[in-house]
């Protein structure tokens, strides 16, 4: 079975270096930009909506991205985009929602439908970002739902680049194997 799959005539696009592991499922209308990496056990099914995902984003194991379908209820549906140097930690569930760049998602997040989160926010492990909450760049945010601890400091803010830089190396090594 393919890691990546067409769906209704939509064919995932894959930037430049990205490396999908041959347990993920990426399906229909996604596009993933340069240098990302697709971790064992992602599913990422761009089937009724698109999926963007920017530049140098990791989508750790066990992940799953979404889309909200357009319905009566909704009747644009909610895509699922993300920026750039976002980390996806494991087991994170994205769900319609919009993520913008330098961002931290710990491990078993939940991110629903029509959530905002601005560039440059870590989300604590295991917090919930209710459907159309919009996280505030710069913050710590943490909880279910997810609260706004305290400013991120410096040092928190420089972690974006190297943790993106540091699974860009690591996929890397796994395109070489």
């Amino acid at each position: 079975m393919d890691a990546i799959r067409s769906f209704r005539g939509k064919t995932p696009q894959l930037g430049q270096r990205v490396w999908v592991d041959a347990t993920a499922v990426v399906i229909g209308d996604v596009v993933l930009g340069d240098d990302c990496s697709v971790w064992p056990y992602t599913v990422i099914r761009g089937d009724m909506h698109r999926i963007r995902i920017g530049s140098r984003c990791s989508i750790q194991d066990g992940s799953v991205l979404h889309i909200t379908h357009a319905s009566t209820f909704n009747p644009d549906g909610f895509a699922l985009t993300l920026g750039d140097e976002v980390t996806v930690g494991h087991k994170v569930t994205l769900h319609g929602c919009t993520l913008g760049s330098r961002i931290l998602v710990g491990m078993g997040s939940i991110v629903m439908d029509g959530a905002v989160i601005e560039d440059e926010v870590i989300l604590g492990a295991g917090s919930l970002v209710p459907p159309g909450k919009q996280l505030k760049s710069g913050y710590l945010y943490v909880g279910s739902p997810a609260k706004a601890i305290r400013p991120l400091n410096p040092q928190e803010k420089s972690f974006f680049a190297y943790t993106a830089g540091n699974y860009v190396a690591l996929k890397d090594d796994y395109l070489k194997e």
